[in-house]
């Protein structure tokens, strides 16, 4: 009776599962909208002039850190983001036509509907920006037109800033809330390129070689200044961090490789390489846990619970998303951890190595020196995922919402979720309880590898399955050789900071 009643649980919970994996194969990755944050933040360091600083260093910083043409790099990402999203907006038009016209009489739109309306507005600030690269690329026709397309199909916000522009690019009559216009609607780069022109025309400085020497021609000169050599910090922060850890990775991989080929049996690979845990419990309890206190709960529960529930999940705030998430993954760890504590209480005192945490400067290094060996795995792995998918198959929602976040408390409760909670809850599950329950059936090589694959699909993006079975692969690796839990809950939490310390870097270029 138990397995049939578990055989139908699994069933239910695989029909959403598998229904998400596929629907995430025709969503964006996030990857696009980091491409185009880099992108904003390399445009912001190349106006930095370097007027309080000796030229030749300014220089050698520049040429260090950024493109040698990053206004031409930069058009090409903008146009690359703005046909994906214009094809992503048809298809889902499409799909809403299909559907017919949804029952609005509650004055709330359908969930499409707020997916299609926020989307157009991205759409809008991509073409905007594009414009302007347009504009400062000499290709004034293109940039009208650009403008143009939004004035006609897009949201209301996109066709004020896309009427000044356009006023400014024809010489005509223009808006007396231009300015304010501009600095609600534009940011960083884009912002100062549209005010250099209102300023310029406001100021009658009509040739392109003549310098502005109104007010506030000057106020924005300095602005720039300032802005600029922060865009630059936070370049050589981004860059750095991640080159710096990458090229250790690279050599402590080949250390390891190179140890492991001239004395296996005592190299650091070899440690607990083949020693199995001692599994007193059977398949179906490992497949009871999973069901019951991981798929289950995220897959049925958790969105019939929400459903009931009346939040308006479309239209919370930053940090009411961020609540959201904490207490929806909170949720799940807890249902989970709770039934895993119940699923093996029949088996307590469990045998050596299950489930241990030792706090020492051992768990410290292997959580540390994996991370550095995962570093340039998945960054190589990732490039190849790339062309695989060419921008789609979806990605984790909580890296746009931490990349659009620049306020502190929704920060923490973003870090703790993704850097303690997660890293806690995922690791216990999938390598301190999945793995070695594998090895009872499996070599310990095998073991590592299913219980990554199962790690990565059930994160249900089709474009983060490759990346993340070789993070868990190598998490898997430092638990079985450390037997300490602590060191791949230090390496999972480490990876997850390190990806948000950059969304944040991102995010407030």
């Amino acid at each position: 009776m138990k397995r049939i009643i578990l055989a139908l649980l699994t069933v239910i919970s695989l029909v959403p599962f598998l229904l998400s994996l596929v629907g995430s194969l025709e969503e964006p990755q996030v990857q696009s909208q980091l491409q185009l944050s880099q992108t904003n933040l390399l445009l912001q360091a190349s106006a930095w002039q370097g007027k309080e600083t000796s030229g030749a260093w300014g220089e050698t910083l520049q040429k260090a850190l950024l493109e040698s043409q990053p206004q031409q790099a930069g058009l090409k990402q903008y146009e690359t983001a703005s046909q994906e999203l214009t094809t992503y907006l048809d298809r889902l038009k499409i799909e809403s036509t299909t559907l017919g016209s949804p029952d609005t009489s509650n004055g709330q739109s359908s969930p499409l509907q707020t997916v299609i309306a926020k989307n157009q507005i991205t759409l809008d600030q991509i073409k905007i920006n594009l414009g302007l690269l347009q504009q400062q690329q000499n290709q004034m026709d293109q940039a009208l037109d650009t403008w143009r397309s939004v004035l006609t199909h897009g949201q209301s916000n996109g066709q004020k800033i896309a009427a000044v522009l356009i006023a400014l690019g024809q010489g005509e009559t223009i808006s007396p809330d231009a300015e304010k216009i501009i600095d609600t609607q534009l940011k960083g780069w884009f912002r100062w390129q549209a005010l250099a022109e209102l300023y310029r025309r406001q100021g009658n400085v009509q040739a392109p070689d003549q310098v502005c020497q109104t007010p506030a021609c000057v106020d924005l000169e300095a602005e720039v200044e300032r802005a600029s050599q922060q865009a630059l910090v936070k370049l050589a922060l981004l860059n750095s961090l991640p080159l710096l850890g990458g090229g250790v990775g690279v050599l402590l991989v080949i250390g390891l490789l190179l140890q492991w080929a001239l004395g296996r049996e005592n190299a650091v690979l070899a440690t607990n390489a083949t020693t199995k845990w001692n599994t007193p419990w059977h398949w179906e309890t490992t497949w009871q846990v999973l069901v019951v206190g991981f798929f289950f709960p995220s897959q049925i529960v958790l969105p019939l619970v929400v459903g009931v529930l009346p939040l308006p999940l479309a239209n919370l705030s930053l940090l009411g998303k961020a609540f959201y998430v904490l207490g929806t993954y909170g949720a799940i760890a807890t249902v989970g951890l709770g039934v895993l504590f119940l699923s093996l209480k029949d088996f307590r005192p469990l045998p050596q190595d299950w489930f241990t945490f030792r706090p020492n400067l051992q768990a410290l290094l292997w959580g540390l020196g994996g991370y550095l060996v995962a570093l340039p795995l998945v960054v190589v792995v990732s490039l190849v995922n790339q062309e695989i998918w060419q921008g789609q198959g979806g990605s984790n929602p909580l890296l746009s919402l931490a990349l659009d976040s620049q306020n502190w408390l929704v920060l923490a409760i973003f870090f703790f979720t993704a850097a303690v909670l997660a890293p806690v809850f995922e690791e216990i599950i999938f390598r301190g309880f999945l793995l070695p329950a594998l090895t009872r059936y499996f070599p310990v090589s095998v073991a590592i590898i299913l219980s990554s694959l199962l790690f990565a699909i059930a994160h249900l993006n089709v474009s983060e399955i490759l990346p993340l079975f070789v993070l868990g692969s190598v998490l898997g690796l430092v638990y079985t050789r450390s037997r300490n839990l602590l060191s791949s809950i230090i390496l999972h939490s480490l990876w997850n900071s390190g990806t948000l310390l950059s969304l944040f870097i991102l995010g407030g270029g």
